[in-house]
């Protein structure tokens, strides 16, 4: 008897059936599959990331405890002006090429308050860059109160809890005419105490001894301590106006602070010319000159303690040799 078309319909719509039913089966084994997959992956992924993070973390902590507990830390301060942009610039470079051993050296360039709008946006783009500036709460000065305002604003700014304490051992003052040789500063301060020091060149320039004046204002150092009493004495507030590094060495003298002293003379002291009785030809055993006015007197300090002795050779570029008695073309910075 042959197959009627409802019969035949039956068959097909079951055939239908089973097949759909078998697709939902396989999409579901595979749906399975496609799971533990993603689960194996996320994991091994997972696993990968821990591994990498904790590699980060070991390389991080053995970064950290190779660091020596006698490590020296200190703060450059180079006190400028904001519209001084190729000094700042200039100044990284030799800064920047210097690497002392056993000491944290941080360098920062410090002047008061942006006055004009191009200032906002090139010293914006200089901290992007190099975050290696401090702007002071002040109107811009040399004698009445800037130095005041840059070590009384320190505390404030670097005391932290998560960070060592102090933060800095040593907060050095420089003018941006001093050349300091890191490395020969390093070396005189690792036998000096770390509290109640003052530091510098002594003036008048005939004195060798530091407790009868003051330090010379190219550069001098204070043990952390005294940048915390520095904030919150009322010596230094009631005494801002004058020859800055006179007026520092009265609140020193006043406060009977410092009680700590090392005169770096003749380490430190003026460019040869003009000569007077606080200059002297360069030596070796130099920490910092001072008056470097022009970029002939940078270039001949530099020629002087050979600052680019550790040029690597390359293809790149070929320097030739130039004699010390070489003149370069004379101009401020």
């Amino acid at each position: 008897m042959k197959p009627t078309k409802h019969s035949n319909g039956q068959r097909f719509i079951i055939s239908c059936f089973f097949f759909i039913l078998f697709l939902c089966i396989l999409a579901s084994i595979n749906e399975i599959r496609f799971d533990n997959l993603v689960r194996f992956s996320q994991c091994a992924f997972s696993s990968s990331n821990s591994s990498l993070e904790s590699s980060s973390l070991a390389e991080s902590t053995k970064l950290s405890s190779s660091s020596s507990p006698d490590e020296i830390r200190i703060l450059v301060g180079i006190l400028t002006l904001p519209d001084q942009y190729q000094k700042r610039h200039f100044l990284r470079m030799i800064y920047g090429t210097q690497a002392p051993e056993g000491a944290k050296v941080d360098l920062k360039f410090v002047f008061c308050n942006l006055t004009k709008e191009d200032q906002t946006i090139l010293v914006a783009l200089e901290i992007m860059r190099f975050d290696d500036i401090i702007i002071l709460n002040c109107t811009e000065n040399m004698n009445k109160g800037k130095t005041y305002t840059y070590f009384s604003s320190l505390p404030e700014i670097f005391n932290t809890t998560e960070g060592p304490h102090p933060p800095y051992h040593y907060v050095l003052k420089a003018d941006d005419d001093t050349y300091f040789r890191l490395d020969a500063l390093v070396k005189s301060l690792r036998p000096l105490p770390r509290e109640d020091l003052y530091y510098g060149y002594v003036i008048p320039c005939p004195s060798m001894d530091p407790f009868v004046h003051y330090m010379s204002g190219m550069g001098y150092l204070v043990s952390w301590d005294i940048v915390e009493w520095i904030r919150e004495s009322d010596i230094p507030k009631t005494h801002l106006e004058g020859p800055e590094d006179k007026v520092f060495g009265d609140w020193i003298r006043n406060g009977h602070r410092g009680k700590n002293r090392f005169n770096a003379k003749w380490s430190m002291y003026n460019y040869p010319q003009p000569p007077t009785r606080c200059t002297h030809e360069l030596w070796p055993n130099t920490i910092a000159v001072h008056l470097l006015k022009t970029q002939e007197k940078w270039i001949k300090t530099l020629q002087y303690f050979n600052v680019t002795k550790n040029l690597k050779p390359s293809k790149l570029y070929h320097i030739p040799h130039i004699s010390k008695n070489c003149s370069a073309q004379e101009h401020i910075l």
